[in-house]
């Protein structure tokens, strides 16, 4: 396994586990980061332990054109119950995520130096949100970072039913990505039409 330095570099994909790490260590700053996302690669651990990077083997993806919105789905949205906004409330976003109670009893992997990452990734354009929100209150959202025509989804958040469903289909219908990453498997996601693609073929798309 290799362990990075500070060269922002990492090792061929041959080199991946089973388990889908390819590197340890290194920083977070926006260089590596950036050239993480553009090569497939996203980080991914917890608090007290080293930076894990991950490229796994099968990714979980949506093509746009496959996101499938349920009848129930369809009529809250034209109810426009909801305000939409993108990129308004980044920080706020992020910190949700973070601190938000899942129910799992795992706590959350977003450390406090990796929000600070991202939210240094939005001060330069690349790291985008989406928030959902009613009678004037966050209620729901998600981000994620631009690579080329993919957006790399990170997490989400959702304080009543469908908010984060509501940001992500929003998402995708009103951006024109070729791709949405959604890195591992979810079952939430693949609900919503979302689907498991070789590395390969995720690292053509991502590249072309």
């Amino acid at each position: 396994m290799m362990w990075l330095t500070d060269i922002i570099v990492f090792p061929d994909y041959k080199f991946t586990t089973k388990d889908g790490i390819i590197a340890l260590g290194g920083d977070l700053s926006e260089e590596r980061l950036i050239y993480a996302y553009k090569n497939g690669i996203f980080p991914w651990f917890s608090e007290g332990d080293p930076i894990v990077w991950y490229c796994p083997h099968e990714r979980m993806v949506l093509f746009p054109n496959e996101i499938k919105v349920s009848k129930s789905m369809q009529k809250i949205i034209h109810k426009n119950k909801f305000v939409i906004t993108e990129n308004k409330a980044f920080k706020e976003v992020i910190y949700n995520c973070k601190n938000i109670d899942r129910g799992d009893g795992f706590g959350t992997w977003i450390t406090d130096d990796m929000e600070q990452a991202y939210i240094n990734l939005y001060k330069r354009g690349i790291a985008k949100s989406i928030e959902i929100w009613l009678n004037n209150e966050l209620v729901g959202g998600l981000y994620g970072v631009e690579a080329h025509n993919i957006f790399c989804g990170e997490s989400m958040f959702s304080k009543v039913s469908n908010a984060s469903k509501l940001a992500f289909i929003h998402l995708v219908k009103s951006n024109n990505y070729e791709l949405i990453d959604c890195q591992v498997y979810n079952a939430h996601l693949a609900s919503l039409g979302a689907r498991e693609i070789d590395r390969k073929t995720f690292l053509s798309i991502l590249k072309s």
